[in-house]
């Protein structure tokens, strides 16, 4: 894998994101704040889950101390969540931007949050958070069709014919 695949990607994941927080933005304050037996529950959680988890691992590449968690409490409202998802995107491009070919066979080792120690390929890590967002964006997609807002297709193959690049 080098950096302009993996930039592409990212590219890719952004431009889904999108399509759902502008479906997302269709529906009401009590319909973002519901529950639901996703799970990561409802469109908030979820939503959150997906943004927690691309700064988890950023924070995890550069190396920096966090605590891991973004409380719900913290996102009241859409726009809250959108403005931070919107510095996210800005920083994990900012950081993806310092990487060369070179760096993509780079080892990332770390804990979990359970105790295991990892030892991973940095390319595999930078795709497994694309596809993870990939997972719970499905999820966020199938609330948001229920409330009668869906994002619309969001495949790969769409975003190249929209993308050409």
């Amino acid at each position: 894998m080098n950096i302009q695949d993996i930039q592409l990607m990212y590219h890719y994941n952004y431009w889904a994101n999108a399509k759902i927080l502008t479906a997302s933005a269709q529906v009401s304050q009590e319909h973002y704040e519901a529950p639901a037996t996703f799970p990561f529950g409802g469109l908030r959680g979820t939503l959150l889950h997906i943004l927690e988890s691309e700064w988890v691992w950023r924070t995890l590449f550069q190396k920096i101390e966090s605590n891991f968690e973004l409380p719900e409490a913290d996102f009241p409202t859409l726009a809250v969540l959108q403005t931070r998802w919107i510095e996210e995107e800005k920083a994990i491009r900012a950081y993806i931007s310092t990487l060369k070919d070179a760096d993509m066979e780079n080892h990332l080792r770390y804990t979990t949050d359970t105790g295991l120690v990892r030892d991973r390929i940095l390319w595999h890590c930078l795709y497994h958070v694309v596809n993870h967002s990939t997972q719970h964006r499905s999820e966020a997609a199938a609330l948001l069709t229920n409330l009668g807002s869906s994002p619309g297709d969001l495949d790969f193959t769409v975003f190249l014919n929209e993308n050409k690049p």
